[in-house]
């Protein structure tokens, strides 16, 4: 094992309670945004129920009453195109109402922020609930003050790239989606227009910054996270609320596999839909999907959709990967601040203690042991001998 070292307690307590609070601070603070949206999801403004801008009962744009032939011809042709007034092989380009864009809209300010916003404070909800019940889940035998190397720099790095990047999308993603209908009333168009375009740009390149993140967890982390069979133990005992003592575990256990996982495949998806979404007509990614789809299961989604549909699928799907990230990242954020003594030094200083360790990843504890101490018999008399997978 490598050398092991006391730890300065005063500045280490320090940190951990301040980052603490930042926590519970950032928690309180999205918990009161979210519920004001949702108490914005019962206001006619919000959900846009009647209005010019969207039939009700019959009624067309403009309050015009459709139920002649004549007018019902015409929002016909608008809607669906008119026939022969369209040079060249883009027949769409007769359309002048597309009925797609109005249910995008519709979807996306109703039941998409809807749930959105109740899948977020849920999570928070449930936390908190955790945390009430469970309390900070203790190194049963205390710090020992006695430190072992868990992530490298590089390790450190990659792993605060992905967070910081992810962050700040997130802050601005929910801007977009519910920005209009928090933010104005408080600080004014202007602000929020100000505010909103600098997000805008922050978005697009920190997108980038994401991108290189994933890529170097995904390289660095993936061979660690190979499902074994410690994980059937592990997940079956509930990481060690059923049956009292913690699991054996290597370097990451079950739930931060299924976290890394999550992170990846979201990640990935996340980051082709906000390509097409930056690269706008460029892709046709849901027609190709849902060729597929037709071609493996017999479905029959339909595969010839017009670019400005793609766009809105690319939107929503977007919209939704990314929610259900930020309600796994505060899971996450969780256990690896407030909800498990010892846990964030292993993405600040990269030394955890030794108790925290032996308690949380003994295999992966016996592993470092064996490398350090390639000659020393194991079980049986072999040298080196690596704990059976």
């Amino acid at each position: 094992m490598k050398a092991m070292h006391s730890r300065n307690s005063v500045g280490y307590k320090f940190q951990t309670r301040s980052f603490a609070q930042l926590v519970l601070g950032l928690f309180v603070a999205v918990s009161i945004l979210i519920t004001g949206a949702l108490s914005l999801q019962t206001s006619p403004a919000y959900a846009q129920t009647s209005g010019p801008d969207k039939p009700v009962a019959g009624a067309t744009p403009g309050g015009t009453n459709a139920s002649s032939a004549a007018q019902a011809e015409i929002w016909r042709q608008i809607r669906q195109g008119i026939s022969g007034t369209v040079v060249g092989q883009d027949k769409s380009s007769g359309m002048l109402v597309q009925s797609d864009g109005q249910n995008w809209r519709l979807t996306r300010n109703g039941p998409l922020a809807k749930y959105s916003a109740w899948s977020i404070l849920g999570m928070l909800l449930v936390l908190a609930v955790f945390f009430g019940v469970r309390g900070r889940i203790k190194v049963s035998k205390g710090l020992s003050g006695k430190t072992i190397k868990r992530f490298s720099a590089v390790e450190r790095a990659g792993h605060w790239l992905l967070a910081s990047s992810f962050i700040l999308l997130a802050l601005t993603g929910l801007n977009l989606l519910f920005g209009r209908k928090l933010l104005i009333p408080v600080i004014g168009h202007d602000a929020f227009s100000t505010i909103t375009i600098f997000g805008k740009f922050i978005h697009n390149y920190v997108a980038f910054a994401f991108m290189l993140g994933l890529l170097m967890v995904t390289v660095m982390w993936i061979v660690h996270n190979i499902p074994n069979r410690h994980d059937i133990g592990w997940l079956l005992r509930g990481g060690g609320i059923f049956g009292g003592a913690h699991p054996p575990a290597r370097k990451f256990n079950a739930g931060q596999k299924i976290i890394f996982w999550i992170v990846v495949i979201c990640g990935i998806s996340i980051s082709l839909s906000g390509w097409a979404l930056m690269n706008p007509f460029t892709t046709t990614m849901f027609s190709d999907t849902f060729a597929m789809l037709n071609g493996m299961f017999g479905t029959s989604y339909a595969t010839d959709l017009a670019p400005v549909q793609e766009q809105q699928y690319q939107s929503l799907w977007h919209t939704i990967m990314a929610v259900f990230m930020i309600v796994v990242i505060f899971a996450h954020i969780y256990i690896g601040s407030i909800g498990m003594e010892g846990a964030l030094d292993a993405m600040t200083s990269g030394e955890v203690d030794k108790n925290w360790a032996s308690e949380h990843h003994s295999l992966w504890v016996d592993e470092m042991k064996a490398e350090a101490n390639p000659s020393k018999p194991k079980s049986g008399g072999r040298k080196g001998l690596q704990p059976a997978e």
